[in-house]
């Protein structure tokens, strides 16, 4: 359990500060334990990285499904909702695992976490889409938003909205 409390400790720490400029001390202090303990449970810093991105996934998932109950249309227009929420109050300065690669360009652990954390969110698409002709197109709209909503805001999403509305009614008719 303290590894876990450690790993959302983690993720706040890095989602507020990013990734460069916390040093292993700073991330002691916010962890609120030792060194020893934190080196014991992560060895090093990109190590903490890692265990804070996926938390973060865990965390990420269960709120774009919390308060949907449907597939299809509907859902993925509530993912949406979601992803708007998500982006106001967890994530202000973009997707933090694009901006963990760009802050570790070379590190290969980050870059297959990331990719694990991205395939994830098109197969949850997929499946609450039913839509499988749809996934890529609905990822790439999910991924634009969260990359544009530090500029863009709530427009980003219904723009995306509106492109899945249009997406659907289209592949509907063929």
């Amino acid at each position: 359990m303290l590894r876990e409390e450690i790993a959302a400790k983690l993720e706040n720490t890095f989602s507020q500060y990013g990734f460069a400029q916390p040093s292993v001390a700073v991330l002691k202090t916010a962890c609120n334990v030792s060194l020893r303990t934190l080196y014991k449970h992560y060895p090093s810093k990109e190590s903490m990285i890692i265990a804070a991105l996926e938390y973060r996934h865990k965390r990420y998932i269960a709120f774009l499904l919390s308060e949907s109950g449907s597939t299809g249309i509907d859902s993925v227009l509530h993912i949406f909702e979601k992803l708007d929420e998500w982006m106001a109050e967890y994530a202000p300065n973009g997707c933090m695992s694009l901006n963990a690669i760009a802050a570790f360009p070379e590190d290969m652990s980050l870059k297959e976490t990331v990719q694990r954390h991205k395939e994830e969110v098109q197969v949850l698409l997929e499946k609450v889409s039913q839509r499988e002709d749809l996934s890529t197109e609905l990822f790439l709209l999910h991924e634009s938003v969260s990359s544009v909503w530090p500029i863009m805001g709530k427009k980003s999403v219904i723009s995306a909205q509106k492109i899945i509305k249009q997406l659907w009614s289209s592949q509907s008719d063929v």
